[in-house]
Protein backbone atom coordinates (compact mmCIF):
# COMPACT_ATOMS: atom_id res chain seq x y z
CA UNK A 1 0.00 0.00 0.00
CA UNK A 2 1.05 3.31 -1.36
CA UNK A 3 2.40 5.86 2.00
CA UNK A 4 0.99 9.05 2.22
CA UNK A 5 3.02 12.01 3.71
CA UNK A 6 1.98 15.55 3.79
CA UNK A 7 4.46 18.63 3.05
CA UNK A 8 3.42 21.88 4.03
CA UNK A 9 5.40 24.99 2.19
CA UNK A 10 5.72 22.66 -0.90
CA UNK A 11 5.39 24.98 -3.71
CA UNK A 12 9.59 25.71 -3.48
CA UNK A 13 12.83 25.30 -1.91
CA UNK A 14 12.97 22.58 0.91
CA UNK A 15 9.42 21.64 0.54
CA UNK A 16 9.62 21.43 -3.33
CA UNK A 17 12.66 19.19 -2.92
CA UNK A 18 11.25 17.13 -0.38
CA UNK A 19 7.90 16.39 -2.36
CA UNK A 20 10.06 15.65 -5.62
CA UNK A 21 12.43 13.20 -3.62
CA UNK A 22 9.68 11.71 -1.56
CA UNK A 23 7.58 10.85 -5.07
CA UNK A 24 10.53 9.65 -6.61
CA UNK A 25 10.52 6.99 -3.68
CA UNK A 26 7.00 6.10 -4.22
CA UNK A 27 5.45 8.31 -1.56
CA UNK A 28 2.13 9.57 -2.41
CA UNK A 29 2.96 13.10 -2.08
CA UNK A 30 0.05 16.06 -0.58
CA UNK A 31 1.69 19.03 -1.34
CA UNK A 32 -0.08 21.69 0.63
CA UNK A 33 0.31 25.49 -0.96
CA UNK A 34 -1.02 29.06 0.66
CA UNK A 35 -1.73 30.36 -3.45
CA UNK A 36 -4.59 28.34 -5.36
CA UNK A 37 -1.58 28.46 -8.51
CA UNK A 38 0.43 26.41 -6.98
CA UNK A 39 -2.10 24.40 -5.52
CA UNK A 40 -2.78 23.67 -9.75
CA UNK A 41 1.20 23.53 -10.87
CA UNK A 42 1.78 20.58 -8.31
CA UNK A 43 -1.22 18.50 -9.14
CA UNK A 44 0.67 19.05 -12.58
CA UNK A 45 3.48 17.69 -11.34
CA UNK A 46 1.99 14.44 -10.15
CA UNK A 47 1.19 15.69 -6.43
CA UNK A 48 -2.05 16.37 -4.85
CA UNK A 49 -2.31 19.36 -4.36
CA UNK A 50 -4.07 21.18 -1.32
CA UNK A 51 -4.83 24.60 -0.46
CA UNK A 52 -3.49 25.68 2.90
CA UNK A 53 -2.72 28.99 4.84
CA UNK A 54 -1.45 28.54 8.18
CA UNK A 55 -2.46 31.77 9.18
CA UNK A 56 -5.80 30.79 8.57
CA UNK A 57 -7.78 28.52 11.03
CA UNK A 58 -10.43 27.75 8.72
CA UNK A 59 -8.05 26.95 5.91
CA UNK A 60 -6.12 24.79 8.22
CA UNK A 61 -9.22 23.26 9.29
CA UNK A 62 -10.52 22.54 5.60
CA UNK A 63 -7.21 21.25 4.27
CA UNK A 64 -6.66 18.77 6.95
CA UNK A 65 -10.16 17.30 6.25
CA UNK A 66 -9.03 17.08 2.34
CA UNK A 67 -5.50 15.64 3.23
CA UNK A 68 -7.57 12.99 5.46
CA UNK A 69 -9.45 11.86 2.72
CA UNK A 70 -6.65 11.38 0.66
CA UNK A 71 -4.54 9.50 2.55
CA UNK A 72 -7.83 7.20 3.49
CA UNK A 73 -7.21 8.43 7.44
CA UNK A 74 -3.40 6.86 7.08
CA UNK A 75 0.01 8.90 6.90
CA UNK A 76 3.20 7.88 7.31
CA UNK A 77 4.56 11.44 7.70
CA UNK A 78 3.78 14.71 7.79
CA UNK A 79 6.77 17.36 6.98
CA UNK A 80 6.01 20.84 8.55
CA UNK A 81 8.16 22.72 6.43
CA UNK A 82 5.66 25.76 5.82
CA UNK A 83 6.14 29.07 7.47
CA UNK A 84 8.07 32.40 6.96
CA UNK A 85 9.73 35.11 8.56
CA UNK A 86 9.75 38.71 10.32
CA UNK A 87 12.41 40.85 10.33
CA UNK A 88 14.17 44.03 12.40
CA UNK A 89 14.43 45.11 15.34
CA UNK A 90 11.65 44.11 17.69
CA UNK A 91 11.19 47.49 18.72
CA UNK A 92 9.84 47.89 15.03
CA UNK A 93 7.53 45.01 15.20
CA UNK A 94 4.42 45.54 16.01
CA UNK A 95 1.83 43.20 17.97
CA UNK A 96 0.30 42.21 14.61
CA UNK A 97 3.37 41.42 12.99
CA UNK A 98 4.52 39.29 15.57
CA UNK A 99 1.05 37.74 15.84
CA UNK A 100 1.56 36.24 12.39
CA UNK A 101 4.65 35.45 12.86
CA UNK A 102 3.75 32.81 15.46
CA UNK A 103 0.15 32.28 13.85
CA UNK A 104 2.29 30.88 10.58
CA UNK A 105 5.07 28.99 12.45
CA UNK A 106 3.53 27.66 15.59
CA UNK A 107 0.09 27.40 15.59
CA UNK A 108 -1.00 26.55 12.58
CA UNK A 109 1.14 23.85 13.02
CA UNK A 110 -0.01 22.81 15.88
CA UNK A 111 -3.27 23.11 14.74
CA UNK A 112 -2.72 21.14 11.46
CA UNK A 113 -0.89 18.16 13.30
CA UNK A 114 -3.49 17.67 15.89
CA UNK A 115 -5.99 17.09 13.35
CA UNK A 116 -3.81 14.98 11.63
CA UNK A 117 -2.91 12.84 14.46
CA UNK A 118 -5.30 10.19 14.76
CA UNK A 119 -4.27 9.51 10.70
CA UNK A 120 -0.55 9.32 11.78
CA UNK A 121 -1.34 7.19 15.13
CA UNK A 122 -2.53 4.53 12.63
CA UNK A 123 0.37 4.41 10.59
CA UNK A 124 2.88 4.74 13.17
CA UNK A 125 3.93 7.95 10.90
CA UNK A 126 6.61 10.37 11.53
CA UNK A 127 6.50 14.24 12.44
CA UNK A 128 9.54 16.14 10.89
CA UNK A 129 9.58 19.86 11.44
CA UNK A 130 11.41 22.56 10.28
CA UNK A 131 13.02 24.35 12.72
CA UNK A 132 16.10 26.36 11.89
CA UNK A 133 19.59 27.69 13.25
CA UNK A 134 17.47 30.57 14.38
CA UNK A 135 15.57 28.02 16.90
CA UNK A 136 19.24 27.10 18.40
CA UNK A 137 20.38 30.92 18.89
CA UNK A 138 18.44 34.76 18.20
CA UNK A 139 20.77 37.23 16.78
CA UNK A 140 19.77 41.17 16.15
CA UNK A 141 16.96 41.73 13.68
CA UNK A 142 15.88 38.43 14.00
CA UNK A 143 14.21 38.16 16.93
CA UNK A 144 10.76 37.61 16.15
CA UNK A 145 11.53 34.84 13.91
CA UNK A 146 13.66 33.45 16.02
CA UNK A 147 11.03 33.44 19.06
CA UNK A 148 8.87 31.65 16.80
CA UNK A 149 11.58 28.63 16.13
CA UNK A 150 12.70 28.55 19.90
CA UNK A 151 9.02 27.74 20.60
CA UNK A 152 8.57 25.77 17.84
CA UNK A 153 11.75 23.36 18.87
CA UNK A 154 9.74 23.28 22.62
CA UNK A 155 6.62 21.93 20.91
CA UNK A 156 8.45 19.44 19.31
CA UNK A 157 9.92 18.00 22.31
CA UNK A 158 6.74 17.79 24.20
CA UNK A 159 5.38 16.27 21.33
CA UNK A 160 8.02 13.68 21.06
CA UNK A 161 7.57 12.97 24.70
CA UNK A 162 3.88 12.90 24.59
CA UNK A 163 3.38 10.33 21.53
CA UNK A 164 6.16 8.09 22.35
CA UNK A 165 3.80 5.07 23.73
CA UNK A 166 1.52 5.81 20.20
CA UNK A 167 5.26 4.95 17.95
CA UNK A 168 4.62 8.31 16.25
CA UNK A 169 7.84 9.73 16.37
CA UNK A 170 8.85 13.53 15.96
CA UNK A 171 12.33 14.89 15.09
CA UNK A 172 13.38 18.48 13.90
CA UNK A 173 15.56 19.43 11.40
CA UNK A 174 17.61 22.52 11.91
CA UNK A 175 19.36 23.45 8.30
CA UNK A 176 20.90 26.99 8.84
CA UNK A 177 21.81 29.09 5.40
CA UNK A 178 20.04 26.97 2.72
CA UNK A 179 19.96 28.79 -0.74
CA UNK A 180 15.72 28.76 -1.05
CA UNK A 181 13.05 31.83 -2.10
CA UNK A 182 12.90 31.90 1.70
CA UNK A 183 14.47 35.75 1.92
CA UNK A 184 11.74 36.54 -0.79
CA UNK A 185 8.80 36.05 1.48
CA UNK A 186 10.59 37.88 4.64
CA UNK A 187 8.93 41.09 6.33
CA UNK A 188 10.47 43.72 7.03
CA UNK A 189 9.75 45.02 10.15
CA UNK A 190 11.53 48.45 9.30
CA UNK A 191 11.85 48.84 5.63
CA UNK A 192 14.76 50.99 5.90
CA UNK A 193 16.83 48.81 7.28
CA UNK A 194 16.94 45.39 5.66
CA UNK A 195 18.26 42.74 7.77
CA UNK A 196 20.63 40.72 5.57
CA UNK A 197 22.55 37.25 6.38
CA UNK A 198 25.89 37.80 7.83
CA UNK A 199 29.30 36.80 5.72
CA UNK A 200 29.74 33.61 7.75
CA UNK A 201 26.43 32.70 6.43
CA UNK A 202 27.03 33.44 2.92
CA UNK A 203 30.13 31.33 2.91
CA UNK A 204 28.18 28.13 4.31
CA UNK A 205 25.25 28.10 2.44
CA UNK A 206 23.77 25.44 0.94
CA UNK A 207 21.27 23.92 -1.83
CA UNK A 208 17.77 23.01 -0.01
CA UNK A 209 18.72 18.95 -1.56
CA UNK A 210 21.30 19.16 1.33
CA UNK A 211 18.57 18.38 3.55
CA UNK A 212 17.05 15.55 2.09
CA UNK A 213 19.38 12.71 3.84
CA UNK A 214 18.16 14.02 7.15
CA UNK A 215 14.50 14.08 5.52
CA UNK A 216 14.58 10.71 4.66
CA UNK A 217 16.31 9.18 7.89
CA UNK A 218 14.01 10.97 10.22
CA UNK A 219 11.05 9.19 7.64
CA UNK A 220 12.40 5.69 7.36
CA UNK A 221 15.07 4.91 9.57
CA UNK A 222 14.10 2.56 12.96
CA UNK A 223 15.77 5.14 15.22
CA UNK A 224 14.89 8.32 14.00
CA UNK A 225 17.24 11.35 15.65
CA UNK A 226 15.53 13.75 17.64
CA UNK A 227 17.40 16.81 15.95
CA UNK A 228 19.46 16.84 12.26
CA UNK A 229 21.64 19.80 11.79
CA UNK A 230 22.19 20.52 8.27
CA UNK A 231 24.77 23.07 7.53
CA UNK A 232 27.61 24.04 8.95
CA UNK A 233 26.67 27.31 10.74
CA UNK A 234 24.23 25.00 12.27
CA UNK A 235 26.87 22.18 13.65
CA UNK A 236 29.09 25.43 14.74
CA UNK A 237 26.41 26.78 16.40
CA UNK A 238 25.48 23.93 18.46
CA UNK A 239 28.68 23.35 19.38
CA UNK A 240 29.35 26.87 21.00
CA UNK A 241 26.51 26.96 22.36
CA UNK A 242 27.91 24.34 24.61
CA UNK A 243 31.06 25.53 25.20
CA UNK A 244 30.93 29.55 25.56
CA UNK A 245 29.42 31.17 28.86
CA UNK A 246 26.63 33.70 27.52
CA UNK A 247 28.51 36.81 27.50
CA UNK A 248 30.97 35.74 25.38
CA UNK A 249 28.51 34.06 22.94
CA UNK A 250 26.34 37.35 22.98
CA UNK A 251 29.80 39.01 21.42
CA UNK A 252 30.29 35.99 19.11
CA UNK A 253 26.55 36.94 17.62
CA UNK A 254 26.89 40.36 17.94
CA UNK A 255 30.12 41.05 15.33
CA UNK A 256 28.71 38.31 12.48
Amino acid sequence: MQKSIVITGSSSGIGLVAANDLLRRGYHVIAACRKPQDVDRMNQLGFSGVLLDLDDAASVEQAAGEILTLCDGRLAGLFNNGGFGVYGPLQSVSRQQLEQQFSTNLFGTHQLTILLLPALIASCGRIVNTSSVMGLISTPGRGAYAASKYALEAWSDALRMELHSSGVRVSLIEPGPIHTRFTDNVQQAQQDKPVKNPGIAARFTLPPEAILPKLRHALESRHPRLRYPVTMVTHVITLLRRILPGWMMDRFLRQN
